[in-house]
């Protein structure tokens, strides 16, 4: 969401309330960047908050605030902090340039009796133009700098500007156009609301409530204590406070047909709240402020009509969705119902969208006219001929909106609030807002407000039990009454004490809130985590230590960073797309709530994280990439959820860093099988063997099973040619994924004193077919050598020239010892003869010569 911080600054007062010290100061006396310290008069002696003035509560520092009690700035944008010698000015003659058919020479007030002939090529430009002057000497955003020239043998002495040339976006067609009231001569700046700071903040899913000026000042009034200001006080216009304040009525018989629509409700569950009212004879001519659009503009919306930019504009002020229909489009009444089986409805996107069965609708008698709470129909939409409208103002409950839009995959910023959840006594305030302002801009007459309600289906107001002992625990600090009372009063909680603590009645608009733990985090986010000291966790111990046959995840994780991997931990949700290319014949458990689309499904491998993560790093110039995760994976086995924890890895990249002793060269299979070897001899499972096998992530040929028997660890191999494609990668990939609980159960290596015998040695060279793997030669070694055989090592491979197409040669060396005796050269002797008769009959090797 974004704000602009003018707009939020005249919701908040800049007096100092009572109560405040600045180390013995009064408020007058407060420098800047001076600490006031909040002393309660019942409290002299207990604790004190620390908070900061101007430079702590100042405008300067919100977004640091708010950033700190959950509220996070993600970015700043400055809007035009020096426009210097620009001011507001007036167009009084303009003709033609003698010299060029489509520049026209104006003649331009700037106030103080001051007048400049300027040369414009705009074709807007006209006289009586109210109109934005850069002087000579003004410096444009882009460092272009004003100065007297003379275009096509014309003098011209400044320039009139657009708003594109002004760095505030593309508000019209050529130069800008400023109401006729505005005054010439004035700063533009000032005129303009400049300088300026767009706050952009990324809300958690769970504060819906601050999706709004409204909801925002409430959180930095509560932080700051500074008064909170009806910006929307609609008293401000006396000429409508008695329209705007007329009591609402149900088809109330005394009210004139022509201000009176019929409203029904078949859906009080989902629609426990419907407001509306009717205005009649709107101006065809009005247009929307400048004021306005630009507050749209910099909230990150445009405008469209001036009833759709008062709807917007509410909106944003106090966080409750509006919708206008046209009047002259409506047969009959409005009812809110759910929707029936093949009804469809053209969206104002222009979208024709098939229905779900049961989702909430805005319908008259002949069609539906909205989709509830997310988006208005085409066929009811407001447009440059409408005279009359119907303003609805409404609460719609979070459980009926959230799976139509998932259905329908739609999303508006209606809807974004009412999935959230929207304060539903807010619309009563929302609707007179709305009608003040569309008199004000589009004029007419408003008639009654009509409203349908349905008490016992509103959100309860949750009244919870807080005690000061659960304070205390949950935050490890022992607050005072009076702060606990004064964190809670400031965010507008209601608070009756009791013995053990206090009865605290929540806001409407806090769906957020409805445990205990709640109040205790909304107690530690405005006292400030900052404020909390840490203290280190102590606990009794309870339970014997674990054995040493049992590894922890943490001493794994430990054996991967020692081996230079770096540990990710990614989301547990991932793209359904994804799940499908990584395991095709596993159906992933969807949730019916995702928070984003490419977060749709349970993750049933670790990989698509780590692939992303690799991605993204490599992305910012990371060649040397190797991670690990230990995580869970989520199966779905005869309808039962199985949650199995996994250790997975991932290498690509160089092999090492840049080093002037040795070529870089790119990791392949080996590297990873190597790091797997070693972990198998940590864990001390050296009975596990590496067997080629298929798997559809993994490349077919250079894919392998890490299996005892019949029973399977895992797969490791280099990532699919078409998964490499797929994602666009830049190098190759090698990934690895293991049942954790296997490599925690470990078998300890056991002490055998050295044999004082002395060993030999043989190198042997065998010509094999291609096809076979090193394992198996290694086992039918292992197999006729029997005990006297002490180590096996793998020293060469060649294929090429002297060796026959489709075989290779293996050189092996064989180390024999025995630790009660010294081998003979005769029982040497027999047992190469076995081992190479052996390797002969069962695998066709031949000695090489």
């Amino acid at each position: 969401m974004k704000f602009s911080e003018n707009w939020l600054r005249e919701w908040i007062s800049d007096t100092i309330p009572d109560g405040f010290q600045v180390a013995g100061k009064a408020p007058a006396q407060v420098s800047s960047g001076a600490y006031m310290t909040y002393v309660s008069s019942e409290a002299s002696g207990q604790h004190s908050q620390n908070l900061k003035d101007d430079g702590c509560t100042s405008v300067a520092n919100w977004p640091e605030l708010l950033t700190e009690v959950g509220l996070e700035v993600e970015g700043l944008t400055a809007l035009n902090a020096n426009l210097q010698h620009v001011c507001v000015g007036q167009v009084l003659h303009t003709e033609r340039h003698p010299n060029a058919n489509r520049l026209s020479i104006c003649q331009v007030n700037i106030g103080n009796r001051e007048m400049l002939t300027i040369v414009c090529g705009a074709s807007n430009v006209r006289t009586g133009l109210h109109v934005v002057v850069a002087k000579v000497g003004a410096i444009l955003p882009g460092d272009f700098t004003i100065k007297a020239t003379k275009i096509r043998g014309i003098a011209s002495q400044g320039m009139l500007c657009s708003s594109k040339e002004l760095g505030l976006g593309e508000l019209n067609d050529g130069i800008m156009e400023l109401p006729a009231d505005a005054p010439v001569g004035k700063d533009f700046s000032n005129y303009f609301g400049l300088p300026d700071r767009i706050l952009n903040i990324n809300l958690t899913p769970n504060r819906g409530d601050c999706l709004s000026v409204l909801g925002l000042m409430r959180e930095l009034s509560a932080i700051t204590q500074k008064p909170l200001l009806p910006a929307d006080n609609i008293t401000s216009f006396p000429e409508l406070t008695a329209v705007c304040q007329m009591p609402g009525v149900l088809q109330s018989e005394t009210a004139a047909p022509s201000n009176s629509l019929p409203v029904q409700v078949t859906a009080p569950n989902a629609c426990p709240r419907y407001l509306g009212r009717i205005v009649r004879n709107i101006s065809l001519d009005a247009i929307t402020p400048l004021w306005m659009k630009e507050r749209l503009r910099r909230s990150g919306m445009r405008s469209i009509h001036p009833v759709v930019d008062v709807m917007n504009y509410v909106m944003l002020e106090l966080g409750q969705p509006l919708h206008a229909f046209d009047l002259h489009t409506l047969t009959g009444g409005i009812e809110v119902r759910q929707s029936r089986a093949g009804e469809t409805v053209t969206l104002l996107d222009v979208r024709t969208i098939d229905l779900p069965q049961s989702a909430l609708v805005i319908a008259d008698q002949k069609q539906i006219l909205a989709l509830a709470g997310i988006m208005g129909g085409l066929s009811s939409a407001v447009t440059t001929g409408t005279q009359s409208i119907f303003i609805e103002s409404a609460f719609f409950s979070p459980h009926a909106i959230r799976p139509t839009l998932r259905a329908l995959n739609l999303q508006s910023d209606a809807a974004h609030r009412f999935e959230r959840g929207v304060d539903p006594a807010l619309t009563q305030r929302a609707l007179q807002r709305a009608t003040a302002l569309v008199l004000e801009i589009c004029g007419g007459q408003a008639g009654e407000v009509i409203e349908v309600s349905s008490p016992n289906n509103l959100p309860p107001i949750h009244t919870i039990k807080l005690r000061r002992t659960r304070i205390t625990r949950i935050l490890g600090i022992t607050l005072d009454d009076n702060t606990v009372v004064n964190l809670l009063e400031r965010l507008n909680f209601r608070i009756e004490t009791l013995a053990e603590g206090w009865q605290v009645t929540v806001p409407s608009y806090r769906f957020d809130i409805s445990i205990e733990v709640d109040l205790i985090e909304e107690i530690a986010r405005l006292y400030g985590y900052t404020a909390i000291p840490s203290r280190q966790l102590q606990a009794p111990l309870v339970m014997q230590p674990a054995s040493e046959h049992q590894l922890t995840t943490k001493r794994i994780r430990h054996f991967f960073v020692d081996r230079g991997y770096q540990e990710a931990i990614n989301y547990s949700f991932i793209d359904a797309q994804h799940a499908a290319l990584f395991q095709p014949t596993v159906t992933p458990l969807a949730l019916k709530n995702p928070i984003a689309e490419q977060m749709a499904v349970m993750r049933t491998s670790l990989w698509p994280g780590l692939l992303q993560a690799a991605i993204s790093n490599y992305n910012r110039q990371q060649t040397h990439i190797r991670l690990f995760e230990v995580g869970v994976c989520f199966l779905t086995e005869s309808t039962q959820l199985q949650q199995m924890p996994k250790l997975a890895g991932l290498l690509m990249g160089e092999r090492t860093a840049e080093n002037w002793h040795a070529p870089l060269r790119p990791v392949d299979f080996f590297d990873l099988k190597g790091d797997i070897e070693n972990l198998l001899q940590f864990t001390g499972k050296t009975d596990w063997q590496f067997n080629a096998a298929s798997h559809p992530a993994l490349h077919p040929g250079r894919c392998a099973v890490v299996q005892k028997g019949e029973h399977i660890l895992g797969y490791l191999g280099e990532l699919h040619p078409e998964l490499h494609q797929y994602f666009d990668l830049p190098t190759t990939a090698y990934l690895f994924e293991l049942a954790l609980p296997e490599l925690m159960n470990r078998q300890l290596p056991n002490y055998h004193a050295p044999s004082k015998y002395p060993s030999i040695r043989r190198d042997f060279s065998w010509v094999l077919p291609e096809q076979t793997p090193y394992q198996r030669i290694a086992d039918c070694v292992k197999l006729l050598a029997g005990d006297a055989l002490q180590n096996l090592h793998l020293f060469d491979l060649y294929q090429g020239q002297n060796i026959e197409a489709g075989t290779k040669s293996i050189a092996l060396a064989l180390t024999f010892q025995l630790p009660t005796r010294t081998l003979t050269d005769i029982e040497i002797d027999q047992l190469v003869e076995k081992i190479i008769n052996g390797l002969q009959k069962i695998l066709g090797a031949k000695l090489r010569e």
